[in-house]
């Protein structure tokens, strides 16, 4: 019989410390998230259950809130022009960033330069972008209109007309975000290992079927990434349309966000009204997001 050798104590002490030093380093940030995202996200489901007016005293709802939304004509309308954002934003922001990624990724010189001035909206303040382009697009003295003008255009109501306000949020919100994400499709792009377009040439593929052959498909793991993060984005839309439009005309461009946001800081205050539209809104959120994750795993596999 062989003695089963076992590691002295001192040793498996040091290996456990050793162990437990990255924890030790992540405790920080773990603590600050969980106080400042994990709790609140807690205490708001709690909240959804208690009408507020002033923070102060409660009353306890039940579902009564979530009855009152679901029971809303106001709040469906919402959640319309909420889907139509999101699903035109995730489709502009994943075709128009693949297509810049492809270009960029072609070029030999100036490559750095194209990657810069495209991420650059990305780094502007979203309220800033939205008073920006709030003055640019103005019927009259627009930089847009005046712009068309000199070729005869006559002046086009922006932000007047409910569809063409819709219009207008969804494309400064692509223009905002398309840089990120062409970033990441960018980067899936390098990683594809030269030598496959070098066979498909040899087999005398033209650009397009390499493209359609090879780089669509070898690029769909990006691509559900990009999806993910806009669908997410698209959802939780706000800061640059509350700039831009204040969530006019008559609506057209009010997202779930604003209503909570209006729920819980503009008069009448209804805390818990707010809190169990921001559950909504996390239900619709995961929800999709699971979606995602599932169909592109699936589409892995095959």
């Amino acid at each position: 019989m062989t003695a089963v050798q076992t590691a002295p104590p001192r040793k498996r002490k040091s290996s456990l410390k050793m162990g437990l030093v990255p924890y030790l380093f992540l405790l920080p940030n773990m603590a600050i998230f969980g106080l400042f995202t994990i709790w609140p996200a807690i205490n708001g489901f709690n909240i959804s259950m208690y009408s507020s007016s002033n923070g102060r005293t409660f009353r306890w709802e039940g579902a009564g809130n979530y009855q009152s939304i679901l029971t809303d004509a106001d709040f469906w309308g919402i959640v319309r022009n909420t889907a139509i954002y999101a699903f035109a934003f995730v489709l502009l922001s994943v075709v128009i960033g693949v297509i810049l990624a492809v270009l960029v990724d072609q070029q030999r010189r100036g490559r750095t330069f194209f990657r810069s001035v495209f991420f650059i909206p990305v780094l502007i303040s979203p309220v800033v972008v939205g008073l920006v382009w709030n003055w640019m697009l103005e019927r009259q003295g627009g930089l847009v209109n005046t712009f068309l003008g000199w070729f005869g255009i006559p002046e086009i109501p922006w932000l007047v007309d409910n569809n063409l306000a819709t219009i207008a949020v969804i494309a400064v919100g692509v223009w905002m975000q398309v840089g990120f994400y062409m970033l990441i499709l960018l980067a899936g792009l390098q990683s594809i290992d030269p030598s496959v377009y070098e066979a498909a040439r040899v087999d005398g593929a033209n650009r397009w079927r390499q493209f359609i052959s090879l780089t669509f498909p070898l690029l769909q793991p990006s691509i559900l990434v990009v999806v993910v993060l806009a669908t997410i984005h698209g959802f939780q839309a706000f800061d640059y349309i509350y700039t831009l439009t204040g969530g006019g005309p008559v609506g057209a461009t009010t997202l779930i966000v604003q209503y909570i946001y209006e729920n819980g800081f503009v008069s009448p205050i209804r805390y818990g009204m707010a809190s169990a539209g921001s559950v909504l809104l996390f239900c619709a959120i995961f929800a999709l997001t699971i979606i995602n994750w599932m169909v592109g795993r699936k589409r892995e596999a095959a």
